[in-house]
């Protein structure tokens, strides 16, 4: 598995337990980190905390784009997969946007229902075409 890839999930992990746990962001990911088993990569705490400081208008473009499903109602995994995805589709400029959707559908697969991979691909996809101007 490809580093970034394996910073994908753990940040995935991060996130789905905060969220789940009712805990904060920042606080869990430091705790992480500290912890370092197992190891929390750079890309991983790149993806967090952007989350964390972008997490008003990801959640808002999320909301808008997932048709028929509120924010809350998404499963809790699809929710951090997609937060961790529109994050690094915007803000992060070295990576391609097709590998993010294609790796969040991945981490989809895997880690969700049967469902969840073409929704997260349709979510994303939405998002791109919307905030993603084409030239």
């Amino acid at each position: 598995m490809a580093a970034r890839t394996k910073a994908r999930k753990r940040a995935v992990d991060v996130l789905y337990e905060a969220d789940v746990r009712g805990r904060d962001r920042r606080a869990l990911l430091e705790e992480r980190v500290a912890d370092g088993n197992p190891p929390v990569p750079e890309h991983s705490i790149r993806l967090v905390e952007g989350v964390i400081e972008h997490s008003t208008r990801i959640d808002e473009l999320i909301d808008t784009h997932a048709s028929g499903w509120s924010l809350d109602r998404l499963p809790d995994v699809d929710r951090a997969i997609l937060r961790m995805a529109v994050f690094e589709l915007l803000w992060v400029d070295d990576v391609p946007d097709a590998v993010v959707i294609d790796e969040a559908v991945e981490l989809a697969k895997t880690l969700s229902t049967d469902d969840s991979p073409a929704y997260v691909n349709g979510v994303l996809g939405a998002v791109l075409q919307a905030e993603i101007p084409t030239t």
